[in-house]
Parts: C-alpha cells; sequence; structure tokens
C-alpha cells in the first residue's frame, strides 16, 4: 500500500532536481549546486560513501573465499550481471531476480544501482567525439541529424576534462580530437614497437596510449593512480574520475545538495498549463511511501533505459504515451557499440625486456575506416577503433601446464612469451525498431511495469565485424606476430554496457525528442544529459560526451532561469 504525503508541496520544493547519480547526474548535481540552486539528488539505490564503503579495495586475491572465481551459483542466480562483476564488486551491480526485464531479443543489461552508479565500475576511457560523428547522420542518411557540431562541444570537453583529468597523449588526429591531458601513461616495448611498425605500414593507422580518467599525477585534491589496477573495487586514493570521488564531493561543500538514496522515481509530473514539468514522484524502495517532490528544472540521468523508462511512465493527459513522446519516439534507437571480433597473436622476441606495475590502461588503435575518400569502404558505413593490450604470459596463464614440485614452481615464476590482443569497438547505427517500452501487464516488486527491450545488430555491423576480424589479423601478422587467433564471436546487445540513444536530440521536433541543448521539446525544463540523449553512437567510448553534454546543459537552464524563461 502506498502512502501519499499531502504537505509535499510545501515541503518538498527545490530549485532542481536530478535524478540518477552516475557519471552524468554527478556533473549535473556539481555544475547546479556550485551555480547556487538548491538541488536533490535522487538516486533508486543505496549510498555508498567514498572510502568507507569500499569494503574490497584493500584485500588480497587469496583473502575471497573463491579466489575471485565466480561460482555457479553467480551464474545461475545473476545470469546477466555476472557478465560484468567478479567476487571483489558483486556488490556494485544489482541482483537479476529483484530486477527483472523482458528481452524480446538478448540484450544484456548491465546495471549498478547505487550512489554513484556505474561511475564506481566503468572502464574510463574518454574519447571525443568529432564532426565526422557528428554529421554522419546527415550524410549518409541513418539517422536524424545532430542539431550540434563538434565547435558547440568543443569547450565543454575542455571544461569537464581539465576537471576529470584524463592521462593522455596528443596525436593531432582529425576524428580523435586531442584534448587536455595529464601526462599520458607509458607503452611498453612490445606495444611501443607496434606503434612504430603501424607508422611505416600503414599511413592512416595509430597505435596511441589508451586516454583514461585515472589520474597520472595528483589532481583536484585526488590520487594520483597507484596502479593497482583494482578500479573495479572503488578506489580509496580517489585515483579514478567517479561521482563518490569527485563530482558528489563538490557538489556537497556548496551546501544546496540534498541527496536522497532508495528512491525509484515513477514518474514526471506535468502541468498542462504552464507546459512544463513540476516535479516527480517517487517511492521509498524501503518503506514504499510515496512522495513528491518540486522543480523549476528537472535534469533526468538514470541512464538510457532508465530514464527511457521513466518518461514512458509519465503518462497524462497532454501526453498519453508518456512525457514528450507524442511523436511515438521514446525509447527507440536503443544503440550500444558492438565487440567481441578482433585477433590475439604472439610475438617471439624482446625477452630480455619486461615493465613494471599494473597499468589500469591498454592502448588505442583509432578509427581508421570511412575517414575519406581514401579509405572508404562499400561494404559498410561508419568505423570503429581498436582497444588492447600487449603482455607477457605469466603463471596464471601457464598454471595448467604439466609439472609438479621445485623445478615446476620455478618454471611458473618466469616471464612468459609476449602476446598482444586486439578487440574492435563498433558502430551500431540508429535503428528505430531496436527499442525500449514497457509491459503492459508484468510488473517488479515496487509496483513498475517491466521494461521491453528489443535489439539486433543489421547488416552494417555484420559487414562491419568481419572487417574488425580480418583488419587486426592482418595487422597483428604485418608486425611479426604468430600464432594468430582472428575471431568474431557472437556479440549480444548491451555486452559493451555503452547503451545509447532512446531521446535523441534532433532540431526537429517531429523526429527527435530533445533539442539542441538537451531540453523535451515539449517540456522545455526536463533535461536528459545521459546517454539517452545520443542521436548517434559513434565508435568512441561515449561517458566523456555525456558529461560535456551536462555541463553544457546545466549551463544554459540556468542562464533560462535567470532571464525568467523557466
Amino acid at each position: 500500500m502506498a502512502y501519499l504525503n499531502t504537505k509535499a508541496t510545501s515541503q518538498q520544493t527545490f530549485d532542481a532536481i536530478v535524478v540518477g547519480s552516475g557519471i552524468s547526474g554527478g556533473w549535473a548535481a556539481k555544475e547546479l549546486c556550485e551555480k547556487g540552486l538548491k538541488t536533490l539528488l535522487l538516486e533508486r539505490g543505496r549510498n555508498v560513501e567514498h572510502v568507507k564503503d569500499y569494503t574490497t579495495a584493500m584485500m588480497h586475491p587469496w583473502e575471497f573465499p573463491h579466489r575471485l572465481n565466480l561460482t555457479e551459483k553467480d551464474r545461475a542466480e545473476d545470469p546477466i550481471q555476472s557478465q560484468g562483476y567478479d567476487e571483489s564488486n558483486k556488490h556494485f551491480f544489482v541482483r537479476d531476480h529483484e530486477h527483472p526485464y523482458i528481452q524480446e531479443k538478448p540484450f544484456s543489461w548491465i546495471r549498478g544501482y547505487q550512489v554513484g552508479g556505474r561511475s564506481l565500475t566503468w572502464g574510463r576511457q574518454c574519447y571525443r567525439l568529432s564532426d565526422l560523428d557528428f554529421e554522419a547522420n546527415a550524410k549518409d542518411g541513418k539517422g536524424v541529424d545532430w542539431p550540434i557540431r563538434y565547435k558547440d562541444i568543443a569547450p565543454w570537453y575542455d571544461y569537464v576534462e581539465s576537471f576529470v583529468g584524463i592521462s593522455g597523449q596528443a596525436e593531432g588526429l582529425p576524428q580523435l580530437p586531442d584534448g587536455q591531458f595529464l601526462p599520458p601513461m607509458e607503452l611498453n616495448c612490445l606495444e611501443q614497437q607496434v606503434r612504430e611498425q603501424l607508422k611505416k605500414l600503414y599511413p592512416d593507422r595509430l597505435l596511441t596510449i589508451a586516454r583514461v580518467a585515472n589520474l597520472s599525477q595528483g589532481w583536484k585534491g585526488r590520487g594520483p593512480c597507484q596502479y593497482r589496477n583494482l578500479c573495479h573495487r572503488g578506489c580509496p586514493f580517489g585515483g579514478y574520475f567517479s561521482t563518490n570521488a569527485a563530482t558528489l564531493p563538490v557538489a556537497m561543500e556548496t551546501g544546496n545538495l540534498t541527496l536522497r538514496p532508495f528512491s525509484i522515481v515513477t514518474e514526471v509530473l506535468y502541468d498542462k498549463d504552464t507546459r512544463k514539468a513540476k516535479g516527480v514522484r517517487i517511492i521509498d524502495t524501503e518503506t514504499l511511501e510515496t512522495t513528491e517532490y518540486y522543480a523549476r528544472i528537472i535534469f533526468l540521468n538514470a541512464s538510457t533505459i532508465g530514464t527511457a523508462s521513466i518518461l514512458l511512465k509519465s503518462v497524462s493527459d497532454a501526453f498519453p504515451n508518456g512525457l514528450g513522446n507524442n511523436n511515438d519516439l521514446v525509447g527507440r534507437n536503443l544503440m550500444d557499440h558492438h565487440i567481441k571480433a578482433g585477433a590475439y597473436g604472439v610475438y617471439r622476441g624482446l625477452n630480455d625486456q619486461y615493465y613494471a606495475g599494473r597499468r589500469p590502461a591498454g592502448f588505442y588503435i583509432p578509427r581508421f575506416r570511412n575517414i575519406n575518400e581514401a579509405t572508404r569502404r562499400s561494404d559498410f558505413v561508419r568505423g570503429y577503433g581498436f582497444q588492447g593490450h600487449g603482455e607477457r604470459e605469466a603463471w596464471i596463464d601457464n598454471f595448467r601446464l604439466p609439472g609438479h614440485g621445485t623445478d615446476f614452481k620455478k618454471e611458473l615464476t618466469k616471464p612468459n612469451r609476449w602476446t598482444m590482443w586486439l578487440g574492435g569497438w563498433g558502430e551500431i547505427l540508429p535503428y528505430a525498431d531496436n527499442r525500449v517500452t514497457l509491459d503492459k501487464t508484468a510488473k517488479d516488486k515496487w509496483g513498475q511495469p517491466l521494461v521491453r527491450i528489443h535489439f539486433e545488430i543489421g547488416e552494417n555491423e555484420i559487414a562491419m565485424r568481419k572487417d574488425m576480424k580480418e583488419s587486426a589479423a592482418e595487422m597483428l601478422e604485418r608486425c611479426g606476430f604468430t600464432e594468430i587467433d582472428a575471431f568474431n564471436f557472437k556479440y549480444v546487445g548491451g555486452e559493451c554496457i555503452h547503451e545509447m540513444g532512446t531521446a535523441c536530440m534532433g532540431h526537429d521536433p517531429k523526429t527527435s525528442v530533445l533539442n539542441k541543448w538537451n531540453q523535451v521539446h515539449e517540456a522545455q525544463n526536463v533535461f536528459i544529459t545521459d546517454g539517452s540523449c545520443m542521436t548517434s553512437s559513434g565508435c568512441q567510448n561515449p561517458s566523456l560526451t555525456y558529461m560535456a553534454l551536462t555541463a553544457r546543459a546545466c549551463d544554459h537552464a540556468v542562464a533560462l532561469l535567470k532571464n525568467g524563461e523557466l
């Protein structure tokens, strides 16, 4: 039974409400609070306090009951989430049986419901989009045109990079713009050798150190990175960017933030007379009490699928199909990046060299297909980049070798052969039939309709995957690798955990959900700056773009408030 707080209007009013405390929600809270707005940050999961709640951060492998391995029970009870966790960070992922959804076509929806969201477990790679990405839809007709170009977001990339702290190497590539970098991490000797070989073999290809939100030096009172490569447990040193380590403390320091965990937003409340949203309704996950909160502006940052579901649940006389959905576009154009195609090889050489530390980043080979006429492909549009790493095999790679006793143990302590892995991250086009809807009858334990997901890749992605596999194998072979294993495993949507789309930006309210400032066309005091807003996916990791769009939208929202336009 739900209990309605009838005094909510007077007691629960703020300047701004932010829904979701992940990467983009944390940024929204920081920006709005710093600009003087009394802000309510709603998170459906539990609170996680920086350092205190990183309970496994300092544990050794042998201190875990199963030595960091998944159990059959884990796989059986969490068939989706166990794809993303191990024994050390399982507590940062939801339980599948508690948070069910319906897969019309296979889609792995991997989630972390807690303060900080997936910013605690993300891969931290940060790449800018370029006009190659922002102009792609308009040029090849796959999807609606982005309402912005690189020049519109470039200053905001600068702004967020200067706070986040991103280590990387400037390379001068037009398809991968350089940013505000901290000193780059070092390539090891094999990776450096392949970098030099690729320069000679391919004028259009470059291997560079990954650009990551790991601090190669102390920054803004955080870090530096300790090269433990245990980031997914939460970092007590603040060595990588997360809501908990970076944006939330700044928001808290302003005195303008109210944080409310255990709060499921069930709908955005719309006032048809003012044609604006007036607040949100939430269910307390612990008490089941229903409360309404009110604000002049609302930022939805509940993640791509979560935000779409909130919009679809926000039904009113003005929006019988969900807030901003009179054009039937909310939930459509769901995207991810397709992965699991590439190659692996062995390098016989450099046996007198090794490396130190556990670098929390690999390398990156930026997109080299469909950049210009010289690189144009006839079998697919758009492109892909490669992420990878070179390393020497250690005992963990050889523990099944035959033998026993002292000599066997000594052999295991020796570094083994050098290997390199290349994996493609490919763009998925915005297909209208890849979509999120709500089931008409099935509900979760809080009485909310279950999400239904329909998702599949098309012929363009299938052709691209073939090229991913072949080009990776070719590069390794030409660089002197042997025992090459080229692969193209079955990809299931969501496995990259880069879900995007569902409330895309655009020029025209008839063909998009949001305008160029991330405002819902039909309710302009509602801003959406998580992955939902993406009009196309590019092939680069998207979180940096979410952050830049969030900072840009917050600046615009506050300007509108000051001018009395919202």
